[in-house]
């Protein structure tokens, strides 16, 4: 299992965002929120993070916020994405305005990909 989250994971291209949240679909365990879209990238997996400026007034706590939250990402990654062939560019949106814990991220992330994993699984099941 690798747990690296790397550059090559970074999503950065403005075009693949512009279409993650147009064409995208997504699934929420508050405080998280993904979209997703099937990409056609070499990465299986490129994934972006963003913490509301509104909701969350200073650097600081955005950054935190991010910093937790890609962790969490990086350690429940290879449990969801070892065996998948396919290739995704995710958005991980924080929503909630007030801060948090690791541990309540860690528990969100597991459940945002659980819900992320049933509904890709049922959408494979329903086109041949």
């Amino acid at each position: 299992m690798r747990y690296k989250l790397g550059k090559s994971n970074k999503l950065k291209s403005k075009t693949t965002i512009d279409r993650l949240f147009n064409e995208g679909k997504s699934v929420t365990a508050f405080p998280l929120r993904l979209v997703y879209l099937k990409n056609d990238d070499d990465a299986r997996i490129k994934v972006g993070f963003s913490v509301s400026k509104r909701l969350h007034k200073t650097a600081v706590a955005r950054n935190r916020i991010k910093r937790l939250t890609r962790e969490a990402f990086r350690l429940s990654k290879p449990i969801y994405f070892n065996n998948s062939s396919t290739s995704y560019a995710f958005m991980i949106l924080y929503i909630s305005k007030e801060g948090t814990t690791f541990e309540a991220l860690h528990n969100a992330m597991t459940v945002l990909l659980e819900k992320f994993a049933k509904k890709t699984a049922q959408n494979e099941t329903k086109t041949p």
